[in-house]
């Protein structure tokens, strides 16, 4: 007799989620999801090409991306991980709530992170398409390197230090 194992479900999203409760949910390459008051109890991965909206969702977990097209995360979204962009294209994270670090690495296109609470690192490595840092709350560090151009804004409340590209913002 084998003990029962709980097995987290995977939703594959390609359209929009209302106000519904998931496991995972899993963008599939090159499709489109949008989270409108949606409740995700595990994590989010964004696969190639692919895109994000997250309007208003919470996320226990975390928000992973590699390769991805955009990434938006906005309208007052908790999560309760970390997010991490890398290697995509655009990313937008605005007024947000996330509980771990906001990494944005490497992306080729805009990159927006404005008034958010992070209760981690804020670290914004290597990106090419532009950068904006503004009115963000970060109990951990601000860390930005070798982004070209370099980013701009400001007005962030940082409890750690504001190192390198950031020391400014």
């Amino acid at each position: 007799m084998f003990p029962h194992i709980a097995v987290a479900e995977e939703i594959s999203c390609q359209r929009r989620l209302g106000a519904i409760t998931v496991d995972n949910v899993k963008v599939p390459q090159g499709k489109t999801c949008t989270l409108a008051g949606t409740t995700v109890k595990g994590n989010i991965v964004v696969e190639g090409g692919a895109t994000l909206k997250a309007i208003g969702a919470k996320v226990n977990g975390s928000i992973q991306a590699e390769g991805a097209t955009l990434v938006d995360v906005n309208s007052n979204t908790t999560v309760g991980g970390s997010i991490q962009v890398k290697q995509g294209r655009a990313a937008r994270v605005v007024s947000t709530s996330i509980d771990g670090d906001l990494q944005l690495e490497s992306n080729s296109r805009q990159i927006v992170a404005n008034q958010n609470q992070i209760g981690g690192n804020l670290q914004v490595f290597q990106n090419t398409g532009g950068v904006m840092i503004r009115q963000n709350r970060v109990k951990g560090n601000l860390q930005c390197k070798e982004n070209t151009p370099q980013p701009i804004g400001g007005d962030n409340i940082v409890q750690g230090s504001k190192e390198d590209q950031c020391a400014r913002l």
